[in-house]
């Protein structure tokens, strides 16, 4: 099963959901015999990579998060101290 294939959610694979979405119009029947298959595997591949990519980006901006965190927490230890 794949995620809701909105075009704005999934910017990365844009261009493989267009044709996944084409090919379930144009082939109405066979879509269920596997004429669509080799698209839905690139699709998944797709959503794949693009889950990887925003998980980097999530683990880099808690790394530069938590960097901030601790500078502030060093200032106040040291604006409080007598």
């Amino acid at each position: 099963m794949h995620p809701p294939l909105t075009l704005h959610k999934h910017p990365m694979c844009a261009e493989i959901i267009e044709e996944f979405q084409k090919c379930h119009v144009e082939h109405p029947i066979s879509k269920f015999f596997g004429e669509c298959t080799d698209l839905k595997i690139k699709l998944d591949r797709c959503f794949r990579a693009e889950k990887a990519v925003k998980r980097k980006a999530n683990f880099e901006k808690s790394k530069e998060l938590k960097e901030q965190l601790r500078v502030i927490r060093k200032e106040n230890a040291a604006s409080n101290s007598p």
